[in-house]
């Protein structure tokens, strides 16, 4: 090969992102091996470890300057094995087959719906007019978050014991609840809608440190309450959203 000329291969900054994302995958999908054995605690922890790792996956590809089309697939395959196929194994072995006919009807809704999202997702990639994204929103609960509340329930059982919250009755139209957001229309927070006043930048620093500090200390104390301030905001996300949308709509009367 002549100096100076380019090498031919996959440099490893492409390779790294999808190396995350794949492990991502590998870890979530392990959530189901612990669940056959009965292990839901380690479970639950697989789920979350995946969550970080697939939250991690697109900040090094975009720091790398290694995003491509690829990697937006791998990610989307990750997290419907990851954050639908496991979380809706891993509770219908720990309630939902007691449920009569309809157990395995609504586990495997659950995993469709997390299928439909990501495929939505994946058809408006390279579309310019996306209002919710253009505001810094996402469309519908994302699959990470929503993976996460449906195993409120669980996590929630580990932390007080609670009988009421392995019941099925309960369990199911709450799976079929979050299920629904995530292929709904509703505008959610996204990391970048979320906006801290210059006032109140000290407390947002002193609460995520609360929040590690608990996550150590009591982590399903702490997964508890992540999880119910991401479910309150969802409403508020709506009300934001709806604001952007009536400023857009007299901006464009205006102009």
């Amino acid at each position: 090969m002549e100096p100076g000329s380019t090498r031919p291969g996959i440099s490893l900054r492409a390779l790294a992102p999808n190396a995350v994302t794949a492990v991502a995958l590998c870890t979530g999908l392990s959530g189901a091996w612990f669940a056959l054995q009965g292990r839901w605690e380690n479970a639950v922890a697989a789920i979350v470890v995946a969550g970080v790792l697939d939250a991690m996956d697109g900040r090094i590809a975009r720091m790398l300057k290694g995003e491509s089309r690829f990697g937006a697939e791998l990610d989307s395959l990750s997290d419907v094995i990851a954050f639908g196929a496991t979380p809706a194994l891993i509770i219908y072995m720990w309630v939902m087959q007691d449920m009569p006919r309809f157990g395995w009807t609504i586990s495997v809704f659950f995993v469709l719906c997390a299928a439909l999202r990501l495929a939505r997702f994946n058809a408006r990639i390279d579309t310019e007019h996306q209002p919710h994204k253009s505001a810094g929103f996402n469309t519908g609960v994302p699959s990470p978050p929503g993976a996460g509340l449906a195993l409120l329930p669980m996590i929630i059982w580990f932390e007080t014991g609670a009988e009421w919250v392995r019941d099925y009755r309960f369990i199911a139209p709450w799976l079929l609840i979050v299920a629904v957001l995530m292929i709904s229309n509703v505008a959610t927070y996204s990391w970048s809608s979320l906006k801290v006043r210059p006032s109140f930048r000290f407390m947002a620093i002193a609460a995520v440190g609360l929040f590690g500090a608990t996550l150590v200390a009591a982590p399903w104390v702490a997964l508890i309450a992540a999880s119910v301030v991401y479910a309150l905001l969802i409403p508020l996300s709506m009300i934001s959203y709806s604001k952007v949308k009536r400023a857009r709509k007299a901006a464009a009367i205006a102009a």
